[in-house]
């Protein structure tokens, strides 16, 4: 959440990029090529799309259970941990993701999208919830972030996936604005520093002359 950030704010902000992303996964295109090789080598299009709705039906299913005392970790103590973020495409972890989204997809666009907009319709109920300690437990990880970082880790996967699904059929980039855009790319950033190192990213982003050639965070 950025600083002077609101949780009503950041929850509003969240929604946005769901409905952004309800767009793109709604698109002709995305129908048209649903079964083809996605940007993402070993993905299809449909498996693709899922991964990507799939953030908003995580969400609610998460937030649709009660609270548990597990204290929160920090943001990029959570991508320091996971293990995917350091494996390579092919490690275990990896194909395993694609794998499932793949199969999921495998029950056609419209099981996928009917699916994902009842989670949808969900959400703000979700969002507007009292939760205390106000944390959300990720079972597949093992650890707890806050509520707050946790949409912030959702909003990531479908800036990042929006535009891998947008590239692999032709349309562009979806915008999702500053509300979005900004702690995004302030954990982007902050995953980069800690991957590269400070003067990396510093010459990435101000001195071409002497940048390295990748400060990706993943």
């Amino acid at each position: 959440m950025s600083p002077g950030t609101t949780r009503a704010e950041h929850a509003a902000a969240f929604l946005s990029a769901v409905e952004v992303t309800w767009d793109l996964a709604c698109a002709e295109q995305v129908r048209d090529a649903w079964a083809q090789e996605s940007s993402c080598a070993g993905m299809t299009v449909g498996g693709l799309a899922n991964h990507l709705i799939n953030q908003a039906v995580n969400t609610a299913l998460l937030l649709g259970r009660p609270p548990q005392p597990e204290p929160p970790i920090a943001l990029l103590d959570h991508y320091h941990r996971a293990a995917w973020v350091s494996a390579s495409p092919d490690d275990d972890v990896n194909v395993a993701i694609r794998d499932g989204d793949n199969a999921r997809a495998e029950a056609g666009r419209d099981v996928v999208l009917a699916r994902a907009r009842e989670a949808i319709d969900r959400l703000p109920a979700a969002l507007g919830a009292q939760r205390e300690p106000d944390t959300v437990l990720i079972p597949w990880q093992g650890w707890a972030l806050s509520t707050q970082d946790f949409l912030t880790t959702r909003m990531m996967e479908m800036v990042v996936h929006g535009d891998d699904l947008a590239s692999s059929v032709g349309l562009e980039t979806p915008q999702y604005g500053e509300a979005v855009l900004g702690p995004v790319l302030g954990l982007l950033t902050g995953v980069a520093v800690r991957r590269h190192g400070e003067a990396a990213v510093v010459r990435a982003l101000s001195r071409p002359q002497r940048a390295p050639a990748t400060v990706s965070a993943f």
